[in-house]
C-alpha cells in the first residue's frame, strides 16, 4: 500500500519545515517508489508511492482535479470498466485508478464513495470550502486515521505520525483495549484518545469548528438471490469467489500468499494458479508463505500446506515458529510500536518473513 498524510493548520498558522520531514521520514518506508507533495500556507499533503500496477506508475500524487480539489488515494478500483464506460469522453482503457476516482468525484462528489469497488482509502481537500472529506472502502481494508483538534487537523494511512509527532501524551482509548484483548477493537477507534480511525462504508467531512462523519453505504437485507437448485449456487459462488480472486492478482509485481493449509488459504492459491495458467490474472507469479511447528502434534501446518505445495508443483516459503517466545518481545531498533500485536518488534520469525 502507498502512504499518505497531511496536516491542516485550523488557526492559519504555516506548516513548519521540520515537522514535514519528520512526518515524510516515518512513512517513507511504505513508499519506496517516489513522493509528491502539497504545501500551502497553513495545509500540508504528502504522498508516498509504492507501485503494483502498470497503470499506478502513471499516477502523480497528490492530484488536482478539474473542479480545483487536490485527491490523495492510496487503493486498488475493481469495477475500472464499468466506471470508465461513464466517461468514454474523458478516460480510456489505461486511465489510472486516479484519474478515474477523480472524475468520478467531479461528477458525483461523495456520492461517488458507493461507486467505487475495491480496497482503498482516499482523502479530498477542497481550498474553495476550506473543507476535507476523508472516505474509506465499505469494507475498511485499507487504514486511514485522523485527528481533530480545535487548531489543527491531521490525518494520514500510517498511525504513528499522529501519536509520535502530536506533542502530547495521549490517553489509553480503554475502549479499544477492551476490543483488542478480545481480538476485534471497534473499527472506528484507535489505541489513543483522540486518534480516529475513519469507520468503514463512511466519509468523514472535516471544517473548521465541525466534524461530521456519515455513511454512503450499507447491506442491504432486502436483496436476495434465489436459484432453484444447489447446483446453480454452487456455480454463482465459484464465480465471485474466482472474482474476488483475480482482482487481488491485478498486480505488475509477484503476489505473496500466506498458505496453511486449511480450507480458506488452500482454496485461494489454487484458484489463482488456476486463473495464472489460464491467463486470467494479471500477477506475474503467485509465491506461498507457511509457518510450521513440528514440535506442536495438535497445531502444525505443514503436512497440510505440503499437500497444497505437491498440487501445484511448487515449494514456498516455510517458517519454523517453534522456537519462538511469543511473549518475548525485542525491540529492534524502534521505541515505538503503534498498535498491540503490530509488526513493531523483530525476532527470527520476521526476519524470515522479511527476507522472503
Amino acid at each position: 500500500m502507498s502512504a499518505q498524510f497531511g496536516r491542516w493548520n485550523l488557526d492559519g498558522m504555516s506548516i513548519d519545515a521540520g515537522y514535514l520531514a519528520n512526518a515524510n521520514a516515518i512513512i517513507s518506508p511504505y513508499g519506496p517508489d517516489g513522493e509528491g507533495s502539497y504545501i500551502k500556507s497553513n495545509i500540508a499533503i504528502i504522498y508516498r508511492a509504492f507501485h503494483t500496477t502498470r497503470e499506478s506508475r502513471c499516477e502523480a500524487q497528490p492530484y488536482f482535479t478539474d473542479s480545483g480539489v487536490i485527491i490523495t488515494w492510496d487503493g486498488r478500483l475493481d469495477n475500472r470498466a464499468e466506471l470508465i464506460s461513464s466517461f468514454s469522453d474523458l478516460l480510456t482503457a489505461d486511465s489510472t485508478d486516479l484519474s478515474i476516482v477523480a472524475a468520478a468525484n467531479d461528477r458525483w462528489g461523495t456520492d461517488c464513495f458507493s461507486k467505487l469497488i475495491g480496497d482503498w482509502a482516499v482523502s479530498i481537500w477542497n481550498p474553495n470550502s476550506r473543507s476535507l472529506v476523508l472516505a474509506k472502502d465499505p469494507v475498511g481494508t485499507r487504514h486511514l486515521y485522523y485527528s481533530f483538534e480545535r487548531a489543527h487537523v491531521t490525518w494520514g494511512t500510517i498511525l504513528d505520525p499522529l501519536v509520535l509527532l502530536s506533542g502530547r501524551t495521549f490517553q489509553l482509548n480503554q475502549e479499544y483495549i477492551a476490543g483488542s484483548l478480545s481480538f476485534f477493537p471497534a473499527a472506528h477507534l484507535t489505541p489513543y484518545a483522540g486518534i480516529h480511525s475513519v469507520p468503514p462504508s463512511c466519509f468523514v467531512l472535516l471544517r473548521p469548528g465541525n466534524c461530521s462523519i456519515k455513511k454512503y453505504w450499507d447491506f442491504d437485507p432486502g436483496k436476495r438471490i434465489v436459484y432453484s437448485t444447489d447446483a446453480q449456487y454452487e456455480e454463482h459462488f465459484r464465480f465471485v469467489f474466482g472474482q474476488a480472486v483475480r482482482r487481488r492478482l491485478r498486480s505488475e509485481r509477484p503476489v505473496l500468499a500466506e498458505l496453511s493449509g486449511g480450507m480458506d488459504s488452500s482454496s485461494i492459491v489454487c484458484m489463482a494458479d488456476t486463473m495464472l495458467t489460464h491467463g486470467t490474472g494479471e500477477a506475474p507469479r503467485l509465491d506461498t508463505l507457511s509457518y510450521y511447528d513440528d514440535s506442536e502434534p495438535n497445531w502444525n501446518e505443514r503436512p497440510y500446506f505440503t499437500k497444497v505445495e505437491e498440487k501445484r508443483g511448487r515449494t514456498g516459503c516455510h517458517i519454523d515458529i517453534s522456537k519462538q517466545d511469543p511473549l518475548k518481545c525485542v525491540v529492534d531498533g524502534q521505541k515505538f510500536v503503534a498498535t498491540p500485536g503490530s509488526a513493531g518488534y523483530r525476532n527470527e520469525s520476521s526476519r524470515q518473513y522479511s527476507r522472503c
